[in-house]
């Protein structure tokens, strides 16, 4: 009873979304009345929203590759010196951006790359950036996670008995055991970064708007178009978790 009013919960939002994007008229009504591909046609002619389905794409995709090239070896090291001093610091600040609320990170990125000696803000790079760093904490405790429960200690051991150095060791045997969690790690960060909002609204330019900071604007019009804006950013968002989990599957 309690998973089947949770699956209510969780997915009838998305099937009022869904009926609204074709209805033709949503007005002090239960549910829409006829039915139309016009806000979905609207929505492919406007021109703003097809380069911010492209902005957030790459963003998410380029966002997905830094955060894993930060976080494998963040993990591993976190892993290796978990008993040693200045771990429960360095754990600390691969959290931090979860503590941090993200307009707080924006206004801070707005002081820094606006200035003179630093001239990035509104820069596809430094959005990526951003994005990683909100991301980082989320892949780095998934790959964490996995390497306490892999019994990578012993493992590394048999290699070393064998003549492997420590980045064979790495290569050999952490890396390929890490598949899992970067997966769950890769699909969540996509996740994150396709929905993100505050920050992206605060440092993105008007060239390189991702897509949710262009969606705000629909909800300003009638409500099939937002209905359809955000059936859009929905389908986006899977197909671009769908990138990382399909390529380390196969």
């Amino acid at each position: 009873m309690i998973v089947a009013l949770y699956l209510v919960y969780l997915l009838l939002p998305i099937a009022l979304l869904a009926l609204g994007s074709v209805g033709e008229v949503w007005t002090n009504t239960l549910l829409p009345t006829g039915v139309t591909l016009r806000w979905l046609g609207e929505l492919a002619a406007d021109a703003s929203f097809r380069r911010a389905f492209g902005t957030s794409l790459i963003v998410a995709l380029a966002t997905c590759v830094g955060t894993a090239l930060l976080a494998v070896p963040l993990a591993y090291a976190l892993h290796h010196r978990a008993r040693r001093a200045g771990a429960l610091a360095a754990r600390l600040l691969a959290a931090l951006p979860v503590a941090v609320p993200a307009l707080t990170l924006g206004f801070g990125y707005i002081l820094v790359f606006s200035s003179d000696a630093l001239p990035w803000l509104g820069s596809l790079p430094l959005l990526v950036a951003a994005h990683v760093v909100l991301t980082l904490p989320y892949m780095t405790q998934a790959v964490l996670a996995d390497l306490r429960h892999l019994g990578l200690r012993e493992l590394e051991a048999c290699a070393a008995t064998l003549g492997a150095g420590p980045w064979a060791q790495f290569a050999t045997v952490a890396l390929p055991s890490m598949r899992h969690s970067l997966v769950t790690g890769s699909v969540m960060v996509v996740a994150l970064s396709i929905g993100e909002f505050q920050l992206s609204n605060l440092i993105a330019s008007f060239s390189h708007r991702t897509y949710p900071v262009v969606l705000l604007q629909a909800f300003y019009g009638a409500t099939g178009y937002a209905c359809a804006a955000t059936v859009v950013l929905l389908v986006l968002a899977l197909l671009a978790a769908a990138v990382p989990a399909r390529r380390t599957g196969a």
